[in-house]
């Protein structure tokens, strides 16, 4: 029956038979077999059928917890307590700034205690990771902290603070932060994501309003764009521009500054697991 909860997953997951197929490899006429026999063995209905729409009806949403809870104890059953003997895939969602800061070291320091693991790297933006570790897509993942309170089965490790500044270009004077950013033309940060909403509260505290140059989520394109005299960004520091040496300004906030936390989120459930525990040590680089 293990599959048939996958398949009812996959399906409150993709909202549809074929998507859900899809996605785990079924043809749609398996995936509504399986979804029967599942509906036949306890004896519900778990869906209401709505056009192409899977749609779950109270005995569903009520069921869904429950399958994904059951799930996660079968894969528990088949994790050895000796990590360096684990087998299987470890799927770890990441942000951009940390596929090229943070994981490339946590993952040599995995792979030197677990080498036997298979770790599948999700790149990803902060609030499609939130709802893939929420889903199960992926294992873990590190993000943003949301600007929002997170739903009770997922847990939130702090791993790091990075401080906004404000970058200019080399040749653009002036350091008071306010008055360049009311006077100069903005890159902005992506406003609907995590880090963009916590700089639209910031310049609303501040009763600034902006001239946007230019939006975009890349940090290291915002900063070329900064280089470049397109304009001036509020970004966090962090990111691979530090390193390179970019041909910009940076401008420290002093008691103004605010900060994006980055975050490892899990699972409620599976935080506990000596693999999940292992990977949280690597990339806090706690030794044993």
């Amino acid at each position: 029956m293990l599959r048939e909860l996958k398949t009812f997953i996959a399906v409150t997951r993709y909202g549809t038979f074929a998507a859900a197929g899809m996605h785990i490899g079924l043809t749609q006429s398996a995936v509504s077999a399986q979804i029967r026999n599942l509906e036949q063995a306890l004896g519900i209905r778990l869906f209401d059928r709505t056009g192409r729409q899977a749609l779950l009806n109270a005995a569903g949403q009520r069921a869904l917890p429950m399958a994904r809870e059951m799930l996660e104890t079968f894969s528990r059953m088949a994790v050895s307590d000796d990590v360096s003997e684990y087998r299987g895939e470890l799927k770890i969602g990441a942000v951009a700034t940390v596929q090229t800061g943070l994981l490339p070291q946590a993952l040599l320091r995995l792979r030197q205690q677990a080498p036997l693991l298979e770790p599948k790297l999700v790149p990803g933006v902060s609030l499609n990771l939130l709802s893939q570790v929420d889903t199960g897509e992926v294992d873990l993942a590190i993000l943003i902290k949301p600007p929002f309170d997170l739903p009770k089965e997922l847990s939130a490790q702090v791993i790091r603070k990075e401080p906004f500044v404000l970058v200019v270009p080399a040749n653009l004077e002036g350091d008071d932060p306010l008055q360049l950013l009311a006077d100069h033309p903005h890159v902005r940060y992506d406003r609907n994501s995590f880090g963009g909403r916590l700089i639209t509260r910031f310049l609303r505290e501040q009763r600034i309003d902006v001239h946007v140059a230019l939006e975009l989520d890349e940090l290291e394109a915002i900063v070329k764009m900064v280089e470049c005299g397109l304009g001036i960004s509020l970004l966090p520091k962090a990111g691979l521009w530090l390193e390179h040496g970019a041909r910009v300004r940076v401008i420290e906030l002093g008691e103004l500054t605010f900060y994006r936390e980055i975050v490892l989120l899990q699972r409620y459930s599976q935080r506990m697991q000596p693999i999940q525990q292992l990977f949280a040590r690597c990339l806090t680089h706690i030794p044993d």
